[in-house]
């Protein structure tokens, strides 16, 4: 069956391309990075979808950028366009418009960005792990206007091909067909044959290496730190293969990781062929991989069926979570991916407590109009949605879930999907055959109502029996050490379950016993430190300050650093300790995470319910 037809979305209010009646459907890139002055200079090309009319202009979204020159075909010799930049927006940037004389079939911009790009991480050798400079992008959700000029909506996709010239010694990667080797010309050439939306775009040049683990999976990383990302992925090929038993057939050929440094963002971000991973789930012991099939499950949610707007975020997240898990569950078991649903449900509760149980920034369906679409970055968008996608298979059952899943990637693969053209679909495919189901799932309450509707299914784990009984000897007088023999075999789930569960009045030598019986401390575990420290920072146990530090000065992972900071804002003394580390360790950031950190450290902070990530 050929992909349906979505009627033509509604403007992104956080686009300028809307205002404009030409499309672009292929890029030409040609970029030379320069890591001294920390900037990447070169063209743009954008080939249009269609001959310019006689009134056409095509309008861009650029933040942050020089622009030098623009010109009429697929050179930057061709004849000089008019052009102009319009008002500056904190937010949205400036709207780069383009005159078009009838015909035009394609633009050139010659151009180069800021060294304050929002998109763009310089890292100097010491923030790496090895000797050499770094440097990586990061554009979603609207950041890929600061490193090159682009119909930045996720509802407008395009191919692209790209060069890209770095010092001889490192090599470039890009989400696209890459290379596997270093170039000693520096020269690299790059080809996407499927269309993507502008977030997607990915750079990553830096000393790095590349192992394979099958035919069409591998992992780069630098020199230092592949052997540990080699063995911590080995089940990737079994992944992959597992999510296209479940829904369909992988479409981007290959399927590989780049394991950044720490102070990447986020968990993962999910661009096409190249998923960029944090190293914060480099564990040792492979724990922490539903990471990694969230962002493969990206593949079809999100990459192959994207959001029109950020307003729709949870059509992306929301499949992604549910995907995750059941690759998890094919994977581990279902008691394994039990524990996954149950954390995250936590996570959901806790999210909704903080923004308001009648927020409606608690609907799925999100109005940002105004605002920096990071802030529907939250649980809402990733486990209400897949909470939804729960109370439907309670209630249609597992089989005929999974075929409209399936049918719903194959059918609107590469296309754009908002909430009401999903709702449609899910009326005419699943909700027809049996007329009372959308009541019975409150459909509407989901997508247009605040918190967690009553039709929502529990979730239960039965591997956190073991934790809960630890927590309630615990708490009725035993000592941890007499807990540590039955906690031998914990996965990373168990033991964030546990430290979750910890009494908040636990003091100073209550968390030292603990400490001394498990070592939380000193673990390399991300995950468990991230639970760890907000217990420590409340009862001032300062044997964990040093590591405390050390861990907000290296990582910048925002879903670990901001409930960090939060934490040592709200004891006694730490507003001025928060903004002291904060003043060292802001340079590792990337602009995603101080964007949200520089308003949380004001003077007078407004604390918020953190992001996800």
């Amino acid at each position: 069956m050929p992909p349906a037809s979505l009627p033509p979305p509604a403007p992104d209010p956080h686009s300028r391309a809307g205002t404009g009646p030409a499309r672009v459907r292929h890029l030409a890139l040609d970029l030379t990075v320069d890591f001294a002055a920390r900037t990447l200079a070169g063209t743009a090309t954008w080939h249009l979808a269609q001959p310019a009319g006689a009134a056409d202009a095509l309008v861009l979204d650029a933040r942050g950028l020089a622009i030098e020159a623009v010109a009429a075909g697929p050179h930057a010799g061709g004849s000089a366009l008019a052009w102009d930049l319009g008002p500056d927006d904190p937010v949205l940037g400036q709207a780069l418009r383009i005159a078009l004389p009838p015909g035009t079939v394609a633009v050139t911009i010659r151009y180069r960005t800021g060294p304050g790009a929002a998109a763009l991480q310089w890292l100097a050798p010491g923030q790496t792990a090895g000797t050499e400079p770094f440097l990586f992008t990061q554009s979603q959700a609207i950041l890929a206007r600061t490193w090159l000029p682009c119909q930045d909506s996720p509802g407008i996709r395009f191919t692209y091909d790209a060069t890209v010239r770095v010092p001889p010694h490192l090599l470039a990667l890009m989400s696209a067909e890459n290379p596997q080797r270093l170039d000693p010309s520096g020269t690299y050439r790059f080809r996407m044959a499927q269309p993507i939306p502008a977030y997607l775009m990915a750079l990553a040049v830096g000393d790095l290496a590349f192992a394979p683990l099958s035919g069409r999976t591998g992992v780069y990383a630098e020199p230092a730190t592949l052997a540990a990302a080699t063995y911590e992925f080995a089940d990737l090929e079994q992944m992959v293969a597992t999510a296209e038993q479940l829904y369909g057939p992988y479409r981007w050929e290959r399927y590989d990781l780049l394991v950044l440094p720490p102070s990447f963002p986020f968990g993962g971000m999910e661009n096409p062929r190249l998923t960029f991973v944090t190293p914060t789930i480099l564990a040792g012991d492979r724990s922490l991989t539903s990471l990694v099939a969230h962002e493969l499950a990206h593949s079809w949610s999100g990459n192959l069926v994207t959001n029109v707007t950020w307003n729709d975020f949870w059509l992306n997240e929301g499949f992604t979570v549910y995907f995750e898990r059941r690759i998890m569950e094919q994977l581990y078991g279902r008691p394994y991916a039990d524990m996954l649903q149950v954390l995250g449900r936590a996570a959901l509760a806790h999210t909704i407590a903080a923004l308001g149980p009648t927020s409606p920034d608690t609907h799925l369906r999100l109005h940002l109009a105004g605002r920096d679409p990071d802030d529907g970055l939250t649980e809402i968008a990733y486990e209400k949605g897949c909470a939804l996608l729960l109370a439907l298979e309670a209630r249609v059952g597992r089989p005929r879930l999974d075929a409209f899943i399936k049918k719903y990637f194959a059918r609107f693969s590469f296309q754009a999907m908002d909430t009401d053209a999903f709702v449609a679909y899910l009326r005419t495919a699943l909700f027809d055959a049996t007329p009372s189901l959308e009541a019975a799932v409150e459909l509407a309450a989901w997508v247009d109502g605040p918190g967690l509707p009553a039709a929502a299914v529990s979730v239960v784990a039965a591997r956190f029996a073991d934790v809960d009984g630890a927590l309630a000897q615990l708490a009725a007088g035993t000592a941890p050490a007499a807990l540590a023999p039955p906690t031998a075999g914990w996965s990373s789930h168990e033991w964030v379950h546990f430290l979750g569960g910890l009494p908040p009045t636990l003091g100073p030598e209550g968390l030292g016993a603990l400490d001394d019986a498990f070592h939380f401390t000193a673990s390399g575990n991300a995950e468990l430190l991230a639970a760890w420290f907000p217990h420590t920072v409340r009862a001032g146990y300062g044997a964990a300050d040093v590591a405390l530090e050390n861990f907000l000065l290296r990582v910048g992972r925002r879903k670990f650093i901001v409930p960090l900071y939060q934490a040592l804002l709200a004891t006694a003394g730490g507003p001025a300790r928060a903004r002291r580390l904060y003043a060292v360790a802001r340079p590792n950031y990337h602009a995603v995470a101080t964007t949200t950190l520089d308003a949380l450290l004001a003077e007078e902070p407004a604390v918020g319910a953190g992001a996800a990530g």
